[in-house]
This record gives structure tokens, sequence and C-alpha cells, in this order.
């Protein structure tokens, strides 16, 4: 499950897309839309996406995580479009048998997604938006 959404994003839905009987540990890590951030009052974030692009960083992340953890059931989530305060903007859900390796796949895979993956964020403050540390360099 590697998906951009514009939608809510479902704790749920992601936890029944990587539960299997045969894993023991779960670990799902979800970031939300903070405020306030550079010391100033966060009003919301819009997410821009390159989505072909960010799709295929996810499969390859999900490769990697499966080779070197064993892991077979990983999701990623990201949200696109504007984000409220509170609201999930990520999620990493990572299933395996034994819980160090769906810890240890969950922080890779999340670490790889702000490093690697083409989603860029603007955090709009009261004084205007302002392109910020997203997970490349500012589109503009």
């Amino acid at each position: 499950m590697f998906v951009l959404t514009e939608d809510p994003i479902d704790l749920a839905e992601i936890e029944q897309g990587v539960r299997r009987h045969e894993n023991g540990g779960l670990v799902i890590f979800m970031g939300t839309v903070r405020s306030p951030s550079q010391g100033r009052p966060v009003q919301f974030i819009e997410y821009e996406a390159y989505r072909g692009m960010a799709e295929r960083e996810m499969e390859r992340i999900a490769e990697k995580v499966c080779e070197k953890w064993g892991v077979r059931h990983l999701a990623i989530v990201h949200r696109v479009g504007r984000v409220a305060v509170g609201e999930a903007a990520v999620v990493v859900a990572a299933a395996s048998p034994h819980r160090r390796q769906a810890f240890e796949a969950c922080q890779y895979a999340m670490d790889r997604v702000k490093e690697a993956v083409p989603i860029w964020k603007k955090e709009y403050f009261p004084e205007g938006p302002s392109w910020s540390s997203g997970n490349l360099s500012s589109p503009e």
C-alpha cells in the first residue's frame, strides 16, 4: 500500500492492510501537522508531490525494507493538498514476525520518505506562506 491521497488518512484501514496472523509485531508511525513550527503558529500545510515519481520511490523503499528486514507487509500513505493542524500528514506501518524488525523497518521507511520522496510542504502562517523543510527542496 503506497498511496498519495487528498483524503484524511484512515489508520484502521492501514492497520488492516498490513495485519497478518504470521506477524507478531506491527508498528505504525503517524506524522501530524504541528503548531507552532519555527516558533510561529501554523494555520495549515499544503503538500505537493510529483505523483508518479513519488509512488515509484515509495515502492523502492518497500523493496529495500523487504530485502533488509524481511518485512512483507508495509504501508506508506502521505497526504497531498491542504492538511489541517492536528491531522495526519503521513503514516508508515510495518508488520513482521518480530517487533525489532517492524520497528527498524518503520523507522527506516519514514526516514527515507523524508529524504527521497518528491513531496514538498508549504506552511501557512498568519503573516503568509513559506516553503519549509519538506522532503526535498522547494519547487520554486
